[in-house]
């Protein structure tokens, strides 16, 4: 596969850190397989994360395939690099494609990476995962590989202004022990186990984080943690509610086109 445009990308990404002094911690790259496909999953606390989840692999020469939204590769910006760099496209009205160009990349060797929270957390704790990630394992025959990022939310998050360039940021990635889910396996089990990896690991990165909060800015911080982030409660009622307004928007941009439609 041509790498035409993910190299140089990379390159970028690190000297603009560079420039901002961005602090890295990054822990268990021992754990990411030399060659072979792996299913990477990872938390979700900003936008950024597919940088920074990317990143893990780097030091073994890897490069990830990450599974994104149909709409960021529609994007006339973000489109052509997502293109360039071969992730893969997500349109949740036909799953099956993408599941199938999954499939295909992970049994070609490659690393797939999954967001299995599928949103942005805006508690920064790991919400309920679905046990997609543990099914294309399985189907691919190549392991689960779990790793949490903390700090980019600071950066740029759901509901708070973009900082892209603030400076002196501590981010902080650390990689798990691989899972071997097989045929036969309780997915529900696995996935659990797999949300629970994910979770120890997120926290074990909130609590070692050698910045802590204060003031105004309690905001990027945990409630467990005495931050002012919602409770996982108060989360997943946020999202509820703007899950129940996209669909109305969507419902009402479809009726329009409807009444379009019969009046033309």
């Amino acid at each position: 596969m041509s790498e035409i445009v993910y190299p140089p990308v990379i390159k970028t990404a690190l000297a603009l850190f560079k420039a901002l002094n961005i602090r890295f911690r990054l822990e268990g790259t021992e754990h990411v397989p030399a060659a072979g496909g792996a299913v990477l999953v990872s938390n979700h606390v900003s936008y950024l994360d597919f940088i920074f989840a990317g990143l893990a692999v780097h030091p073994a020469g890897r490069l990830t395939r990450f599974m994104a939204k149909k709409e960021v590769f529609d994007n006339r910006i973000s489109g052509p690099l997502m293109r360039g760099m071969h992730h893969i496209p997500v349109d949740r009205d036909a799953g099956a494609a993408s599941y199938k160009a999954a499939l295909t990349a992970l049994k070609g060797g490659e690393i797939v990476g999954v967001f299995a929270e599928a949103t942005i957390s805006r508690s920064f704790t790991v919400k309920e995962i679905k046990s997609g990630a543990v099914r294309m394992a399985v189907a691919a025959d190549v392991p689960l590989l779990p790793i949490a990022i903390w700090g980019p939310q600071r950066m740029w998050t759901k509901g708070r202004k973009r900082r892209l360039l603030q400076r002196n940021v501590p981010v902080t990635i650390l990689i798990g022990e691989p899972m071997y889910p097989k045929r036969g396996d309780d997915y529900a089990q696995v996935t659990a186990d797999l949300q629970a990896r994910m979770g120890e690991l997120l926290e074990k990165a909130q609590r070692e984080y050698p910045e802590e909060p204060t003031g105004d800015d309690r905001w990027w911080q945990p409630a467990y943690l005495g931050g002012t982030a919602p409770t996982p409660e108060e989360a997943a009622e946020l999202d509820r509610k703007e899950s129940e307004e996209r669909a109305a928007r969507r419902a009402a941009r479809a009726d329009a086109e409807r009444r379009e439609g019969d009046a033309a």
